[in-house]
């Protein structure tokens, strides 16, 4: 029912084609296209043409390899956010929902104090810091952006559990023997996972902007790597001369983000019970 529910919103599967397309091409088509991301060729600054879709640099870099580089680096970084943000976050609200009490204003408290953090300053000092120049920098860097999105999940979380915990099934759960780990993961939670799915969706946009930010910055994936943010910081001084430079990743970006986005909008109507409005 939720998945008839999801195909009948066109603008959401629409999107998550697209999405889907993105993700396998940048993951892989690295490897199919004819030149590397670092490979330097004899065209110097020109436009799109058959040869060079979008364009080389003024080094002669193909922007599409450049491009197809950037948006694997940004695309692993979105997805791994997504994960550990997620996954803690469902992991704290879930106990303070359900134990209440001394645990959830401990945990609660905890949130407050992350929400109370300056998240681009602390961003911009941690990616300074740990954030290398290749290897696994982009990982850390999204361990950085997961361990401050987390705390929206979990409240989101925690507020849906209040709700369930009082449910029958779950009195009559505990009145049969089952331990709280048993109720909380077999009972609880794939009741919120609509819920838990769509804060996942808009953690995932947010993390593409936060990486965005910070590439653009010049404190994100760092040189001899590239990201989508580095590619538009880049291509910025060249806009007017030579905007392929510039507008060809920041479009990946905006179509990223708007995939996510409507991805998210028909998730949230598929899981709405209530919903009885399917929108284009």
């Amino acid at each position: 029912m939720i998945l008839r529910r999801f195909m009948r919103h066109r603008l959401a599967v629409a999107a998550a084609v697209i999405l889907f397309l993105i993700v396998v091409g940048s993951l892989v088509g690295g490897r199919f296209w004819t030149y590397s991301y670092d490979e330097i060729t004899d065209n110097y600054s020109t436009g799109p043409t058959w040869q060079h879709p979008m364009g080389t640099d003024g080094v002669g870099h193909d922007v599409l390899a450049m491009v197809l580089r950037g948006a694997q680096k940004s695309v692993q970084i979105m997805l791994l956010v997504a994960f550990f943000s997620t996954t803690f976050g469902v992991a704290i609200g879930a106990i303070a929902g359900f134990y209440r009490g001394f645990v959830d204003s401990l945990l609660m408290r905890l949130v407050d104090l992350v929400l109370t953090i300056p998240s681009l300053a602390v961003l911009l000092v941690l990616s300074r810091r740990v954030v290398g120049g290749g290897g696994g920098g982009w990982f850390w860097l999204a361990v950085i952006i997961a361990a401050l999105v987390w705390t929206q999940i979990a409240r989101i979380v925690r507020a849906e559990v209040l709700s369930v915990r009082e449910k029958e099934y779950i009195e009559a759960a505990r009145a049969a023997g089952a331990k709280d780990r048993r109720i909380i993961l077999r009972h609880i939670l794939p009741n919120i996972v609509g819920s838990i799915i769509v804060a996942a969706t808009l953690t995932m946009a947010a993390a593409i902007l936060i990486e965005t930010t910070l590439s653009y910055l010049g404190l994100g994936v760092r040189v001899p790597d590239t990201s989508l943010g580095r590619l538009v910081a880049d291509g910025q001084t060249a806009a007017q001369t030579r905007p392929w430079l510039f507008y060809f990743p920041g479009l990946v970006i905006i179509v990223i983000v708007l995939c996510v986005n409507f991805i998210g909008d028909g998730l949230r109507d598929a899981f709405d019970p209530k919903q009885t409005r399917v929108r284009a």
